[in-house]
């Protein structure tokens, strides 16, 4: 989606972003003078989980999962509680999704959702649980200056996304792994928990295993965070532990539109147009299934922020349908129907002798292809005279482009930033700990949960602000209980 818009020059403008306001010339700094930059990379050291053992006395927390929700929690644990040993757990590479993330600018969080409660409404799985208190805990100002305190400057777009000033996720990832290294937090990958399970002490029994060799580790644990996305292991690992889960089904896909004249206008973008999403057997009035944005044609169908919305209000529903349905586009939302045809009868006694495919009412701010297409859906011929052109054609047409029908065929998949909606219910925790309401001292962040977002930063904030709110519960009860040991 970045490469297409940037190949067509159609990025919206940037704005380099200071606390408080955006502005062309200002930017987003912290307490650090420039960023980390990406050649002097650190990283974490390699370590058995026999080495972090918690010595006698100490605690250990085990963090399933090393992307954002699980290194940004772990961080917050450990400043809070720096005699806590905290080590991770990741199967594969460390913050995978960050790195893919915005086209590798990592689209860190949205700077145009001050309001808590317009912010939650972006979320389709979570809107109406994170109204409360959810955000104001760590919300997108705080994930900013988080990010700008800790050396990495910030620059917010037109559009509201937030990314690194220097455009890669690499800078992102090089301030969490630094930052995650400095506070003494240990990281194993290769490794995958396969069980848990609570011992008659409170505490948790952990199993991992290396599955490139015959090796197996048991390892006991005072606290359990399970940040592991959208992985069957913490899916698992929650069953074990007797929550539910809900079935995980795609979310923020594109739309396969069975048509090939339409296939030929791919590359083509629409700056505003109006959808709806209609299903079958959905018999109740859905808002969210009717959006507003821009859209672009693809050669296989249909997609752009409009469309990805659609797709992730309607997730559930079109799992079921089998991702079949209709998209009823308006190409001129800013025109009423009575209006479009005033555009097109002044056009038509205004070109009367010129051939209908060579001239079109500027109103309708289309490009010559579309509008060929849209003459080919009618059965109009390009080469007939303007004059030629019924009025209940002109009717016709204006109707048409105010209520195009598309069916929907199929998914595809938004390239590797795959979202899903399912996993654990959010009934099942408590939103201000996200510990579970089924085991102590067990706790829950990021797309593990039943949430979701719309594309352009939501994902990641519920990512900052479940870990945040985890390592936040995390160290502190960790410190309560030293103290009183």
């Amino acid at each position: 989606m970045f490469e297409f818009f940037h190949s067509m020059n159609l990025l919206p403008q940037r704005f380099i972003f200071r606390f408080g306001f955006a502005s062309q010339t200002s930017t987003f700094k912290g307490k650090y003078p420039c960023s980390i930059p990406s050649h002097g990379r650190r990283k974490f050291s390699a370590t058995t989980l026999s080495s972090a053992t918690p010595k006698s006395g100490e605690e250990l927390l085990l963090v399933v999962g090393g992307g954002a929700a699980g290194i940004y929690g772990a961080i917050r644990a450990k400043t809070l509680a720096p005699n806590l040993k905290i080590v991770v757990i990741e199967k594969a590479k460390p913050l995978s999704k960050v790195k893919i993330s915005g086209g590798g600018r990592c689209n860190v969080t949205n700077g145009h959702c001050p309001d808590n409660k317009i912010l939650a409404e972006q979320y389709p799985r979570g809107h109406k649980e994170f109204k409360g208190s959810f955000f104001h805990s760590h919300g997108p100002m705080d994930t900013m200056s988080w990010f700008s305190d800790h050396g990495v400057v910030l620059k917010i777009e037109e559009d509201g996304r937030v990314f690194p000033a220097s455009d890669s996720s690499s800078t992102i990832i090089d301030c969490l792994m630094s930052e995650a290294k400095r506070s003494g937090v240990l990281l194993q990958t290769g490794k995958v928990v396969t069980s848990a399970s609570s011992t008659a002490d409170g505490k948790f029994a952990i199993k991992l295993e290396k599955r490139s060799l015959d090796y197996v580790e048991h390892v006991e644990a005072d606290y359990l965070l399970i940040a592991s996305g959208s992985s069957k292991q913490g899916y698992n690992l929650a069953t074990q532990l007797g929550h539910s889960i809900l079935e995980p089904v795609p979310s923020l896909f594109t739309f396969k539109i069975d048509d090939l004249k339409l296939a030929e206008l791919s590359g083509v973008t629409f700056p505003k147009v109006k959808a709806k999403l209609q299903l079958e057997g959905i018999q109740k009035k859905i808002p969210q299934l009717t959006q507003v944005g821009s859209m672009l044609v693809t050669h296989w169908g249909l997609s752009g922020p409009v469309v990805l919305r659609l797709s992730a209000w309607g997730a559930r529903y079109l799992s079921s349908s089998d991702y079949k349905g209709t998209l009823c586009v308006d190409f001129t939302p800013d025109l009423h129907i009575e209006d479009l045809k005033s555009a097109l009868t002044r056009h038509k006694s205004q070109f009367l002798r010129q051939k209908v495919l060579n001239s079109y009412p500027s109103e309708l701010a289309v490009v010559k292809r579309f509008w060929k297409y849209i003459l080919d859906r009618e059965g109009i011929c390009g080469d007939m005279l303007w004059s030629s052109i019924s009025n209940n054609l002109l009717i016709s047409v204006a109707a048409l482009l105010k209520d195009c029908a598309f069916s929907v065929k199929g998914k595809g998949q938004f390239k590797d930033e795959f979202v899903t909606a399912g996993g654990v219910p959010l009934s099942e925790i408590y939103l201000d700990t996200m510990g579970s309401r089924i085991h102590p001292h067990l706790y829950f962040a990021g797309e593990v949960l039943n949430v979701d977002g719309i594309t352009g930063g939501f994902n990641f904030q519920n990512a900052w602000t479940g870990g945040y709110i985890a390592g936040t519960s995390i160290g502190n009860l960790a410190v309560h209980e030293r103290v009183y040991q």
